[in-house]
């Protein structure tokens, strides 16, 4: 890598002399280190930091900041290599013509490791967006700490995890990882609200290959270690993973269009011509009425939300409830469901702690949230309760329960135990629980609840089989009925599935300008 110098002065040439004089060093900084460099960047499958950013952006929208910028750094030859961008290109621009800013590494200069300057100007960046109050997106493809620099590198990297906690909850925060993220750097995405992966070319991991080897002996290469689908699939580190960085950074436009610009701002509305009152009677046949029989929830989603369209968070980790992106009437709004395809739709520690923090992303950036019951309580067993299953299910009640957004809560068919009530129960807060005449709301199921009320009957029974079948029927007929919840008030409406639509785009309609305050305070105090 080369030192980009700045041009002799142009003497007598003036003014267009010196703009001439600018313009060669533009061109410089915005070629960077040269066609090689870049020649081996895409020989990865990787583009380059500003064809990310000519992606990420409407056309001509970008404006950058601090392009001029270079180190001061001396030693191990620092010296001669002073590029301009320093291996940050940072400014902002419009998404579907609302200003975003980024920041994005480029890896052909220095590796994309972070050094004072490069530090410094994402520090710039980062503040600029929490004043403009508008999203901040991070294209990251560094390979960390710029050693040369010692300890002047990682307290850049203090600086930003100070800012990305100051971020939370008033912009929006993505990190889009596109190349390596390794060490302390991999804690600035895990504080945002959004992580993106590319497949093959984007890892994460805090110790690397050759350190697990050498401490635990364990071989395993970087992306069997911190590749996407195991952060998708297994860590929960990553929101989303795709194939390709077009397809990636696409995903990352549709995400924004979904979220307001900050805290103090509704989402986008968006015309739609899928009509409020559309009814849905696919839905009758959809959802078994045998509460034992499985069925796919994103089916039911797909039927409710406008156009069928829905961008779902997280959709390879804990595939047991589902947490999803979608509008209803125009209008965005957050769906949490139990997913009934997949472990039958228990919660467990982490369907828990994946709900927890998209109910929380909700309430922060003032989107509703509509919650589709169909649960058969916690997951029972040795390693879910040394797990901490009571910690991590306390994540989501606390969350739900600190929620002030419009929340609207339908029970679909079972809903039993605590679990019923942890999933935004009417007890707990929901504005409005609706119920379909499928619903079956109870402590526990009728077969468990029989065989600990008529314990002794059914043991002293000629037929114990027998007596039990009846008192199961006698348990479900008295307790478990459909309408049971709701002439006592713990359900608004029992309503025709068919018309569930029209039933949530009415009701979130009404809730619109709900305003609710939490007791004065810091801050709470929320299970972990």
């Amino acid at each position: 890598m080369t030192t980009s110098p700045v041009p002799e002065l142009l003497g007598q040439a003036g003014l267009r002399g010196r703009v001439a004089e600018l313009r060669e060093i533009h061109a410089a900084a915005e070629r960077g280190p040269g066609d090689r460099a870049t020649e081996v960047q895409h020989a990865k499958g990787k583009l380059t930091a500003r064809e990310r950013i000519e992606l990420l952006f409407d056309p001509g929208s970008f404006h950058e900041v601090e392009q001029l910028r270079r180190h001061r750094a001396t030693g191990f030859g620092l010296e001669a290599k002073k590029p301009y961008t320093d291996g940050v290109v940072t400014g902002w621009g419009t998404v579907e013509g609302r200003t975003v800013f980024v920041y994005a590494h480029d890896f052909r200069i220095f590796g994309g490791a972070l050094g004072e300057a490069h530090a410094t100007k994402i520090h710039k960046i980062m503040d600029m967006a929490i004043s403009a109050g508008a999203p901040l997106v991070s294209l990251n493809d560094g390979a960390g700490a710029r050693i040369q620099e010692g300890v002047s590198a990682l307290a850049g990297y203090g600086g930003i995890f100070q800012r990305n906690t100051r971020a939370s909850g008033v912009i929006p925060q993505i990190s889009v990882m596109l190349g390596p993220c390794a060490g302390g750097a991999a804690y600035s995405p895990a504080l945002t609200d959004f992580v993106f992966m590319v497949r093959e070319t984007s890892q994460m991991f805090i110790t690397g290959p050759d350190v697990v080897k050498a401490v635990t002996g364990e071989e395993i290469t970087q992306n069997g270690l911190g590749g996407a689908d195991v952060h998708a699939q297994t860590s929960g580190v990553a929101h989303f993973a795709y194939d390709d960085e077009e397809t990636c950074i696409a995903e990352v436009r549709y995400l924004l269009s979904l979220l307001p610009q900050n805290n103090r701002e509704n989402p986008p509305p968006a015309p739609t011509a899928d009509p409020a009152d559309r009814r849905s009677d696919t839905l009758l046949d959809l959802v078994p009425v045998d509460g034992n029989r499985p069925y796919d929830m994103a089916e039911v989603i797909e039927e409710l939300v406008d156009d069928g369209e829905y961008l779902e968070v997280h959709e390879y980790w804990a595939r047991n409830i589902i947490c999803a992106l979608a509008r209803l009437g125009g209008e965005v709004v957050g769906i949490v469901a139990n997913q009934p395809k997949s472990l039958a739709g228990v919660l467990d520690i982490e369907a828990s702690e994946k709900a927890a923090r998209f109910v929380q992303l909700c309430d922060a950036f003032n989107i509703p949230i509509v919650t589709l019951l169909d649960v058969p309580g916690f997951l029972p067993g040795v390693d879910q309760e040394h797990g901490g299953i009571i910690r991590h299910g306390a994540k989501l009640l606390y969350a739900y329960c600190n929620a002030t957004v419009p929340r609207i809560s339908l029970i679909l068919r079972k809903a039993y135990g605590g679990a019923y009530i942890v999933m935004d129960s009417q007890s707990i807060g929901a504005d409005l629980t609706y119920a379909w005449p499928t619903n079956e709301i109870a402590v526990m199921g009728a077969e468990g609840a029989a065989n600990v009320i008529f314990r002794r009957q059914i043991a002293e029974a000629e037929d114990p089989e027998a007596m039990r079948a009846r008192m199961v029927k006698e348990y479900r007929t008295e307790l478990m009925h459909p309408y049971y919840a709701a002439e006592r008030g713990l359900v608004d409406d029992v309503i025709d599935p068919a018309g569930t639509r029209e039933v949530l785009i009415a009701s979130l309609a009404m809730l619109r300008t709900k305003h609710a305050d939490l007791p004065a305070r810091k801050h709470g105090n929320p299970p972990q």
